[in-house]
């Protein structure tokens, strides 16, 4: 069994039970206890699965886990992610870049580009661009949400129909393998999305390898609603295919 197919099993056995033990899955998978605590150390860095003492628990299909330690999660990836898509946009361009650590990652490497206009609901990409000589940056108007700096809400959605751009990069949470669903956890953050995502000319999304087979409950929309999927790496042939079906031009970083 490949390690592909062992997490997927984990993570089926984890859903159903709710917490799996690192002995009965080392018995039950023929390996190694050792083996066994890779393999949730793994689940639990892509934020599927939370460690526990002797195993793990799933991670809420309800609740997200906080802003600051989704920073800490695939880092090295979301930085590998965040340099592929900056290097979609050309100069010149208008776009928007919305909530998510992974959205920061690609900021981060917007800040050589000349001539761009960035509009955002996230403050953190704000600071970031702040102040670059090359850079209009437009904030968003609407409520702050305290735990990321987000902004949402029906003021946010009527400031962004006031523009068309050339791009918008957007994250997910989550991203359904089986019909190519993305997905999140806030109603409020998924209408700002699908808003952001219907007045751009072109999408882009970020999603490490983590978000895929994730749960999570609001529906943002399928995979043909994007341009580019940018990811650390795709091993699920099924959303593979689904990419190439609708056209999107997949891009892995290999980290």
């Amino acid at each position: 069994m490949s390690d592909t197919d062992r997490h997927r099993q984990i993570l089926e056995w984890a859903r159903a039970a709710g917490s799996v033990e690192v002995d009965d899955l080392a018995r039950r998978l023929s390996v190694t206890p050792q083996t066994i605590r890779k393999d949730l150390n793994e689940l639990a860095r892509r934020a599927m699965l939370s460690r526990v003492h002797g195993g793990a628990v799933v991670t809420s299909g309800i609740d997200n886990i906080d802003y600051a330690a989704r920073r800490t999660v695939a880092t090295g990836a979301k930085a590998a992610i965040g340099a592929a898509a900056a290097a979609l946009v050309p100069n010149g361009a208008s776009l928007f870049v919305n909530i998510g650590t992974t959205t920061e990652a690609v900021a981060a490497h917007l800040v050589r580009h000349r001539d761009l206009m960035v509009i955002s609901n996230n403050l953190n990409v704000v600071d970031q661009l702040d102040g670059r000589p090359d850079i209009d940056v437009v904030v968003v108007g609407g409520q702050v949400r305290r735990g990321d700096r987000a902004v949402v809400g029906a003021l946010a959605m009527q400031f962004i129909a006031t523009f068309k751009v050339d791009l918008a990069i957007i994250g997910a949470s989550a991203i359904d393998p089986d019909d190519g669903s993305l997905l999140d956890f806030s109603v409020d953050e998924v209408q700002v999305t699908q808003t952001i995502v219907k007045n751009a000319r072109r999408v882009i999304l970020v999603a490490d390898a983590g978000k895929i087979g994730r749960a999570a409950p609001v529906r943002i929309g399928r995979l043909d609603m994007v341009d580019w999927l940018v990811t650390d790496r795709l091993v699920d042939p099924g959303l593979r295919r689904l990419c190439d079906d609708h056209g999107v031009t997949l891009i892995e970083t290999g980290e």
